[in-house]
């Protein structure tokens, strides 16, 4: 009997729907109470992992209750004078890339492929470099008031950010403005933050930014979005240090299991899309924040 073909996509799907009906979508489950940290998940190398294989080892490591950010594959491990420990269960990525086949008509063409392939924690592995085990720190606490740092890094966006007392967070997408109640109005600032960078995702959908609207415009548009945001909002919020808000409405579940169900790329392009919207906030500020370094060098001097 010829061997089943191994379907990543099916495979990678049908983790994360699982995740979703046990009500611990892996995006959430960095910030919910295990001892591991919120951290991007690196390869041997120090590299950082990009797209569906973060939320793939984000999960991974949120069940099994993994602290180091570092993966490899048992060869790498073995490499670097480390040894899997026997029994261990290895997680699943995938790797995009192209093999150049010649066509009919004898030219060369390039195919693009998607392949899995196996890697484990270092805390899965003995006799690695201390380094490979260092935990990484925890999301700030801010407590309940506004934090002059994190206002400036969403300043320098770009974003138009408005407040009023309207107990409403969203992004207002004829106006090109983001809107959210006062920060005095929620239990803590993390709160605010993470509810801030779910929009500020949203914002980067625009025309003249990452143009995602325009390039999901169907019926399934609207719950593709939010899962776009809600992975984006947890990518950025590693980056700088804030744990993002949840909405936890049956509506919203409801839609990511059936867009989920129906397509099982869906999670793919929305990990892609979500890893470029947290990839454009971080680019912007980051522009911003050199020519007021420079001048603020310039005013000492």
């Amino acid at each position: 009997m010829a061997k089943e073909k191994f379907d990543v996509y099916e495979h990678v799907t049908s983790e994360i729907i699982a995740q979703i009906e046990a009500g611990t979508p892996p995006w959430r489950k960095p910030w919910t109470g295990d001892r591991s940290a919120a951290c991007l998940p690196l390869r041997f190398n120090g590299e950082e992992y990009r797209g569906i294989n973060v939320l793939m080892l984000w999960a991974t490591a949120a069940m099994q209750g993994y602290a180091s950010a570092r993966w490899m594959t048992y060869r790498q491990a073995g490499e670097l004078g480390g040894q899997v420990r026997k029994g261990e269960k290895s997680a699943c990525v995938v790797k995009y890339g192209t093999i150049d086949r010649e066509g009919d008509n004898g030219e060369e063409k390039r195919i693009p492929y998607c392949r899995a392939y196996r890697v484990f924690n270092a805390d899965q592995i003995d006799g690695l470099d201390e380094a490979f085990y260092l935990r990484p720190q925890p999301p700030r606490d801010l407590g309940t008031t506004a934090d002059p740092e994190l206002d400036a890094f969403f300043t320098r966006t770009g974003a138009t950010i408005e407040s009023t007392s309207d107990p409403r967070a969203y992004y207002d997408i004829q106006g090109d403005r983001i809107h959210m109640p006062p920060v005095a109005t929620f239990h803590d600032a993390q709160g605010f933050y993470g509810t801030l960078a779910h929009e500020a995702c949203h914002w980067t959908g625009a025309t003249k930014r990452l143009d995602r609207f325009t390039r999901f415009s169907d019926r399934k548009a609207y719950a593709f979005e939010e899962l776009v945001a809600e992975i984006g909002a947890c990518m950025l919020g590693v980056r700088i240090g804030v744990a993002p808000q949840f909405d936890q409405s049956a509506a919203y579940v409801e839609g990511w299991l059936k867009a989920l169900k129906d397509d099982k790329r869906a999670i793919f392009r929305a990990a892609s899309e979500a890893q470029k919207a947290a990839d454009f906030i971080m680019q912007r500020a980051a522009r911003e924040a050199a020519p007021q370094a420079n001048e603020r060098e310039a005013i000492a001097a």
